[in-house]
């Protein structure tokens, strides 16, 4: 596969059930027609689609959906007002890691951003995840913060 001849953009709601199946195990394919579509599914994804400051992307060959993430958009004072943007539920298929899907994935969502006017990217990543901070290291992310998080 030529990676040029990708696509990253906005999830349809056709795609959901494709997304829901990424994001449901990192490290097994999971056929996305096993995956339940639930009504908390649908009014986030109706939610996302419906805010300019929210995009939940795919990386596409034309045919299926190969990755995701979803970008938030957040204004802010710091960085001279300009927005700054939030990555998160990243995924590349797992029988299709290692061929440069990730990093493409990746670069086009922050040249998405830049376009955007963001002042920066940042990502959490789980700390047990150390192959992915190498990743994300390796695109010039860099350890800057300590994130917390509080169950509702």
């Amino acid at each position: 596969m030529i990676l040029r001849d990708l696509t990253l953009r906005p999830a349809t709601r056709a795609e959901l059930p494709a997304v829901l199946a990424l994001l449901a195990d990192e490290d097994t394919v999971v056929d996305p027609a096993s995956i339940t579509v639930t009504e908390a599914y649908e009014r986030a994804f109706a939610d996302i689609e419906a805010d300019p400051r929210n995009e939940m992307l795919v990386l596409t060959d034309g045919r299926q959906a190969l990755g995701c993430l979803q970008i938030t958009y957040i204004p802010g004072l710091g960085k001279g007002g300009a927005e700054r943007a939030l990555v998160e539920a990243v995924r590349i298929r797992a029988d299709r890691r290692g061929g440069g899907l990730g990093k493409e994935l990746m670069e086009r969502a922050v040249a998405r951003a830049r376009a955007r006017g963001c002042a920066l990217v940042q990502l959490t990543s789980d700390k047990r995840r150390t192959e992915a901070h190498r990743f994300y290291a390796s695109l010039g992310f860099a350890r800057s913060h300590d994130g917390f998080k509080l169950p509702l």
